[in-house]
């Protein structure tokens, strides 16, 4: 890998103009955007790191609803709605083409485009939630690990991603790293979660990486075949509306299964007392959608590949972290694990690094042919 592979890892997508046109690719980037970017890589990272630990707090202290711990997860999105009247087209004096209005698709099939992902979200949500509860953080975010995996899978059948060496070779690493923490339950605390919520814990995590893959796919979809544009406020609108339906889920759910009735006597016997517990909650909510500005922003800043590179790549981070905050062990297996999960994290860039560099000079080849035709229709 050469030098530019890691300057790449930064900037990647820049200059992929057809795949953003949402994005103002005609104008230098200057120091500006720099600052931009890294404050959205800052969000992202700080901003789910912070969620996932804070979501494991709540279970350690005594915290035992995991529709509470669903809810907080897409309960935080009324935060995001300054932004959303920001840059909504009507917020502004802009007139609107016959083309345009002629383009949007009609309400009704974005009412059940919003709850599909809505719905889907909830389940996403309530599976995280099983990983956090029965799982070490460490060994839930080294899970996590296999979403670029999936995200390759589902990508390849929704989206015509072809497989490449480098990417088939992403999938195995993390295949493998997942398949490391499987056989490595029983070097786990025991003595506080059985070998068969070890399991559920497992196979709920795996399951919600995949779900999130597919979700994320099912909207690449939805901006190319159904909103055929990717603006910031749709952008927004994907987070925001299926996050209110999900969130009308998690209430839904709550109240079915019952958990609402221990809510009161979870806060009275919450370990750090009811002031600690509402303020987990809330910045549970706060962090999660902190990284959900950090997620859009690189969506409109950079790529949708990007983000998701920069969240994946959240893995390793928070191991350490975990490490540090609540003591998990960091053994041999998991340090092994880890290691392949950045592995394959670093094959998986270096294949777009690939592609990019293939796209740039395809581009510049037309853009000399062009040039040479127009110099023999001058002479002629």
């Amino acid at each position: 890998m050469s030098a530019n592979f890691f300057v790449y890892v930064i900037v990647v997508g820049q200059n992929q103009d057809e795949d953003i046109p949402f994005t103002n690719q005609s104008q230098p980037k200057h120091y500006k955007w720099w600052i931009r970017v890294i404050s959205y890589i800052l969000f992202l990272i700080s901003g789910q790191s912070a969620a996932i630990l804070l979501g494991r707090l709540y279970f350690d202290k005594g915290g035992n609803s995991k529709w509470m711990a669903t809810f907080v997860q897409s309960a935080g999105f009324p935060i995001l709605l300054p932004f959303l009247f920001y840059f909504s087209p009507f917020a502004k004096s802009v007139p609107v083409s016959v083309t345009s209005v002629a383009r949007r698709p009609k309400i009704s099939t974005l009412v059940f485009l919003y709850s599909a992902f809505g719905l889907l979200l909830t389940g996403d949500n309530l599976m995280y939630s099983y990983g956090l509860l029965y799982l070490p953080v460490s060994t839930y975010s080294l899970l996590c690990a296999t979403q670029l995996a999936f995200n390759a899978v589902f990508s390849f059948f929704l989206n015509s991603q072809k497989f490449s060496p480098f990417i088939l070779n992403s999938v195995i690493l993390l295949t493998i790293s997942a398949s490391l923490l499987a056989v490595n339950s029983d070097s786990e605390n025991a003595s506080t979660v059985s070998k068969g919520k070890y399991v559920i814990g497992f196979l709920c995590t795996v399951g919600a990486s995949a779900t999130y893959s597919l979700y994320l796919s099912l909207v690449q979809l939805s901006f190319e075949k159904v909103i055929k544009g990717e603006t910031f406020s749709a952008v927004l609108d994907m987070q925001i509306y299926p996050s209110f339906v999900a969130t009308c889920g998690c209430v839904v759910g709550l109240f079915a299964s019952g958990e609402w009735r221990s809510l009161s006597k979870e806060m009275k016997e919450y370990k750090e007392g009811k002031v600690s517990y509402m303020m987990t909650l809330i910045f549970t909510a706060v962090t999660w959608q902190v990284a959900s500005i950090g997620l859009l922003g690189l969506i409109f800043e950079v790529s949708s590949l990007f983000s998701n590179v920069i969240s994946t790549l959240i893995s390793p981070v928070v191991p350490i972290l975990a490490v540090i905050f609540f003591h998990d062990k960091m053994d041999g297996i998991k340090a092994m694990a880890m290691l392949l999960a950045i592995w394959g994290f670093l094959s998986y860039i270096y294949q777009q690094y690939l592609d990019d560099s293939k796209s740039k000079v395809k581009k510049k080849m037309k853009a000399n042919s062009n040039e040479a035709s127009l110099g023999l229709t001058g002479q002629v």
